[in-house]
């Protein structure tokens, strides 16, 4: 297996802006870094499951791929739009619980099975670095628990970040919210686009 080049892969697709890392770091701004960290265990609960689908059925996916990817890619594209404007809609009043229930486990776990960048993540570094190379069941488990520990942990570093710069960012928090919708909106465009 050329390591270099899937370490790159792996570190450069985790720790890039997407519908995971966004809405952790805007949740950690809203509700703190000890109320995100539930999320961003269940974005690395629904990652790993995510992974070892793409590591058991990678063959069955690369032949439905081309039916089913169009409708994962509009839905996806569908639901970041609606956080993009959730984000920006919401206000800044602390007795809102309202959106507290999207910051959960449960919720980020959910974001993984319509999440396009995760998705194709795992079918490509699967399919791509893993199964050329390695194909017993201890191996699949293993890589697909490798991806989903640096996928958590790129999102609880994006979280951390959000944390860390809650006081500065709540001076500007609409500013904030609208370059994090952006963001939002920009991902849902380019996989639109690809």
């Amino acid at each position: 297996m050329p390591l270099l080049s899937f370490l790159l892969y792996i570190f450069v697709t985790s720790f890039t802006p997407g519908p995971n890392n966004i809405m952790a770091m805007l949740f950690a701004n809203k509700y703190g870094l000890r109320k995100t960290t539930k999320f961003c265990l269940g974005v690395g609960a629904g990652f790993l499951i995510v992974m070892l689908l793409c590591s058991y059925f990678n063959v069955l996916l690369q032949n439905s791929i081309p039916k089913i990817e169009f409708f994962m890619t509009i839905l996806g594209a569908i639901y970041m739009v609606y956080l993009a404007i959730k984000i920006i809609l919401s206000k800044d009043d602390n007795e809102n619980n309202d959106e507290n229930r999207n910051n959960s486990f449960f919720m980020g776990m959910l974001l993984q099975f319509i999440n396009p960048k995760g998705i194709l993540y795992g079918i490509t570094a699967i399919a791509t670095f893993i199964l050329p190379y390695h194909n017993s069941n201890f191996s699949l488990i293993m890589y697909s628990l490798f991806l989903a520990f640096v996928g958590f942990v790129s999102t609880f570093c994006w979280s951390l970040f959000g944390s860390v710069f809650q006081k500065f960012l709540s001076k500007y928090r609409s500013q904030f919210n609208i370059v994090m919708a952006l963001l939002l909106m920009y991902s849902a465009v380019s996989i639109l686009i690809k």
